[in-house]
């Protein structure tokens, strides 16, 4: 078997006929953190219109220019969609900074962007807490939806998705494997996504009983549901109740598991879930090092509980990378 798909040529039109409507999609999402801005009569409210106007005007133009009659995707397809949609949607995602003047540097702005979407979660930022409601909403969003990934968001909501397109799903999603939970491809993508809103939604509610600020709470499950950790404080999660901080560290945790393994706890194949060698793995690991770290840091803070919390989220934000 010939890797990759080397004896197909790539179809280029197929490409970027989805990469355009990865653009559109991005130019529908910017209307969130366009309505934050509106909610809080922010001035960085033109840039997000004309970031949006500018992604779906792209998108368009490469839509209707790139028409292709074969929808067969190949592997070798489905990884340049992957590569060119992740560039297209930091560039674009990059304009709301730039031309607010909140990053005026559009290498700076483009790093921040590429940090969200790919759930890194490393910033160019100094002064995280000047920066306007609707750019801190649009920062960890870009979080949420690198977690699962862009292409499987698009698959998610497109009523037709190209024949092949478990391919876009490997390409896209880490991880040694990705199975094919039903039949067609974007009701897998369907599955994860209604599983990840769902612990996000619940996170938001969990955050606000603890008594934080309902725009606080959303943007923290953002950046933990994405494993990437953008916050909206330079301290972090610090000045937040203990029990807000438990909230924020378990969730880093679950989020961390493979969704299929949630899937399978819907569907009551409790057996294959338990006898999963990765989640052992990843369970074990993290138990132990909390193990040490709580023996290492106990004398240092002489209280079993503070010792105990602060080693359990470190682990949980470094093994999780959310950091």
């Amino acid at each position: 078997v010939r890797p990759f798909g080397c004896d197909r040529q790539m179809k280029i039109k197929l490409v970027l006929h989805t990469v355009g409507r990865v653009l559109i999609l991005e130019a529908a999402l910017m209307l969130l953190p366009t309505a934050v801005s509106v909610i809080y009569g922010e001035k960085c409210l033109l840039a997000f219109i004309i970031s949006s106007s500018a992604a779906a005007a792209a998108g368009f133009l490469l839509t209707k220019l790139c028409h292709s009659e074969n929808k067969s995707l190949y592997t070798r397809d489905g990884l340049a969609i992957v590569a060119l949609s992740w560039l297209g949607i930091s560039l674009f995602g990059a304009l709301p900074f730039v031309i607010s003047g909140s990053i005026p540097s559009f290498a700076d702005a483009f790093f921040e962007t590429v940090s969200g979407f790919t759930t890194t979660g490393a910033s160019i930022l100094t002064d995280v807490e000047s920066l306007s409601h609707g750019l801190l909403f649009w920062r960890s969003f870009s979080h949420w939806i690198g977690g699962m990934g862009v292409l499987v968001f698009i698959m998610a909501v497109m009523e037709k998705t190209p024949e092949r397109s478990v391919n876009i799903l490997r390409a896209e999603m880490p991880g040694h494997s990705v199975d094919k939970l039903t039949p067609r491809s974007s009701g897998t993508a369907k599955i994860l996504y209604y599983i990840y809103l769902a612990m996000t939604i619940i996170e938001i509610v969990l955050l606000l009983c603890g008594g934080m600020p309902l725009f606080d709470s959303i943007v923290h499950a953002l950046g933990t549901a994405g494993t990437g950790g953008f916050g909206i404080k330079a301290d972090s999660i610090a000045s937040y109740s203990h029990f807000c901080q438990w909230v924020i560290t378990v969730f880093m945790m679950l989020f961390g598991v493979s969704f299929n393994m949630y899937y399978l706890l819907l569907i009551k194949r409790w057996r294959e879930v338990l006898r999963s060698n990765e989640l052992k793995c990843y369970f074990g690991i993290s138990l132990a090092s909390i193990l040490v770290i709580t023996v290492s840091i106990f004398p240092i803070y002489r209280s079993i509980s503070d010792a105990v919390r602060l080693s359990v989220f470190q682990v949980s934000s470094i093994i999780t990378t959310t950091g």
